[in-house]
């Protein structure tokens, strides 16, 4: 099923804010909502207002490395949710990436690959059983702080 990142926004929860990363998926009114850490939320942030900070973060470091070494980022998979006692699960990603030698599949948080997804605008994708597990109506999620509205109290 093919997602866009719909957008990262703050969830209170009595420990503080807690950001959650939004995926719309294509012909589905419902999204998933996929609870991420600060930095990378912040980094996901950047990399959807393709905003250049001058010295590179490390999504940005890894990117350029990649690409340096003659690879690229072909797409971003959320493949799987494991079972944890949390709710939500823990969730799983694929990162697909084509190397001058063949083209690998890399073990990846969903933060992470969303985040280069975000710098490279490749397609992302989630797998039927990962959204059929994790939809949620997104009218839950409208009243949440955008992350980006924050601004420089994440740094």
């Amino acid at each position: 099923m093919n997602a866009t990142i719909e957008g990262v926004r703050l969830a209170g929860t009595p420990e503080g804010a807690v950001p959650v990363l939004i995926l719309g998926v294509e012909d589905e009114d419902d999204v998933v909502p996929i609870f991420v850490g600060m930095q990378e939320a912040t980094s996901i942030a950047r990399g959807l207002e393709a905003a250049d900070i001058g010295r590179p973060l490390t999504h940005d470091l890894l990117l350029d490395v990649m690409e340096e070494l003659g690879g690229r980022v072909e797409r971003v998979v959320v493949s799987d949710v494991e079972e944890d006692g949390l709710d939500g699960g823990t969730y799983i990603a694929d990162l697909h990436v084509t190397t001058p030698r063949d083209s690998v599949v890399v073990d990846a948080r969903p933060s992470d690959s969303l985040a280069l997804a975000a710098r490279t605008n490749v397609p992302i994708e989630i797998t039927e059983g990962v959204f059929e597990r994790g939809r949620e109506d997104p009218a839950k999620f409208d009243q949440l702080t955008d992350i980006r509205d924050v601004g420089g109290e994440l740094e």
